[in-house]
């Protein structure tokens, strides 16, 4: 269930979804482009409280057949607010965006994703974002660029805190989640003759550690591969970065060791690029119709020391997308991969479905 409505560039949305003790997930979020009335400063603030459940239920009939104890349980909290405004230099185009997050996360027989099993962990962290948007329209961009770079940090809690690495039980030592997160997306449009369109994008993406004491967060991972959408992967606070042609979460480093870890845990490096080429079947109010061909390579990589942005897997196939105003944007992609991943994927292809409701979350 979801509920949205706008005033004067204000909006608010309420979402809510659930499936019984399985998933559980409610959230809320208001933005408001034109705080105080005079100068056009953004304000957005959302919530959101997550669960899911798995192990101890029929899988034909969904009936619970444990106590809730014993079922493999994650919940998730959070809250952010985020305050963002133009500036004028280099140019008009530029945006400062400001987030401050917290994040909870209780675990429960949650084995085989995150460094402990039960107890509770807690992700404070402050975001500043810079992006220059000059593309010509949100749906159908035909010309111009989105550059984005963003840094996330937490408190440095283990060059402070009295807690001792080495003899810790795991719930202590990352009861207070700690890292830096590095990312960076460009995105570039040029039309090439008539309506046909050609997109480029590279993408980066770093995530590390204050202190050797602790290694890499297995919060704020990065899951590469698939279709980009979210399903419960969120709630194990992975970001879903898509690429056609492969499974969700599959492209995992080379020479891994287990590979199911690798895929419910994700990677804390990783690099993608994008080819496309568009052309439209229907431009209009009521809908964007458009088909695609295209070429995509990207990698992960557990340390900066083996990071090499050449050494790539790679995938090219064709799509459509169709953009509704009361669905948001739906899409079909047939993607072929071209190096397999030894242990989950072999050369083929693949279908992909893409779902996703376009809002404004920090524009002007």
């Amino acid at each position: 269930m979801e509920t949205t409505t706008a005033r004067d560039g204000q909006k608010l949305s309420v979402r809510g979804q659930t499936s019984g003790k399985r998933y559980q997930s409610y959230s809320f979020s208001f933005s408001e482009p034109w705080l105080g009335g005079k100068k056009p400063i953004y304000f957005g603030l959302s919530a959101y409280t997550s669960s899911s459940s798995y192990g101890g239920f029929n899988y034909y009939t969904g009936e619970q057949m444990v106590k809730d104890s014993d079922l493999n349980r994650i919940w998730m909290t959070g809250v952010t607010a985020t305050l963002g405004k133009r500036v004028q230099w280099p140019d008009n185009w530029f945006q400062v965006n400001t987030s401050l997050s917290f994040q909870r996360y209780k675990l429960q027989n949650y084995s085989n994703y995150f460094l402990f099993d039960n107890g509770t962990a807690y992700n404070i962290n402050l975001t500043q974002e810079i992006s220059r948007n000059t593309i010509d329209a949100p749906i159908y961009p035909t010309s111009g660029s989105n550059l984005k770079f963003s840094v996330q940090l937490t408190p440095p809690y283990s060059l402070f805190n009295k807690i001792n690495y080495e003899t810790s039980a795991p719930e202590v030592k990352y009861k207070w989640t700690e890292y830096h997160k590095w990312k960076f997306d460009s995105q570039w449009y040029a039309k090439i003759a008539g309506k046909l369109v050609f997109k480029a994008q590279a993408q980066f993406g770093f995530l590390g550690s204050y202190s050797n004491k602790t290694g890499i967060s297995t919060f704020e991972r990065f899951k590469l591969g698939g279709d980009g959408m979210q399903g419960f992967d969120f709630l194990q606070g992975s970001e879903i970065i898509a690429m056609r042609g492969y499974a969700n979460g599959s492209i995992i480093p080379e020479g891994t060791q287990n590979v199911n870890i690798a895929m419910r845990s994700g990677s804390p490096i990783y690099t993608k690029y994008q080819m496309e080429l568009r052309h439209p079947v229907m431009l209009n109010e009521q809908a964007t119709v458009f088909v695609l061909a295209f070429a995509e390579a990207g990698n992960t990589w557990n340390k900066f020391s083996e990071y090499n942005p050449f050494k790539v897997r790679r995938a090219a196939g064709v799509g459509a997308r169709i953009f509704l105003p009361i669905f948001g944007m739906l899409g079909i992609d047939y993607g072929h991969a071209f190096d397999p991943i030894p242990g989950l994927q072999s050369s083929q292809w693949k279908q992909n479905f893409t779902f996703s409701i376009m809002q404004n979350m920090g524009g002007f």
